[in-house]
């Protein structure tokens, strides 16, 4: 009834159905990512004004800077 050929292909297509999963949900979120990135200048010019700094665009473009470099 189960031959060692049906667990081959039963293995196979559970493997090829994670692959392919895999690769679907990383191509979903990275254009999710790139439509919506996480943090942007102005926001995060609003958070440091929330936190009672007044942050000059120098200091802005190092945290941008940083928090880019950190992501790769």
């Amino acid at each position: 009834m189960w031959t060692p050929w049906t667990f081959l292909w039963v293995f196979l297509a559970l493997l090829a159905g994670v692959a392919l999963g895999f690769f679907i949900a990383r191509k979903t979120m990275m254009n999710y990512l790139k439509k919506n990135p996480p943090i942007n200048e102005q926001m995060l010019r609003m958070m440091m004004m929330q936190m009672g700094q007044n942050p000059s665009q120098k200091k802005i473009n190092q945290m941008m800077k940083a928090m880019q470099k950190q992501q790769k």
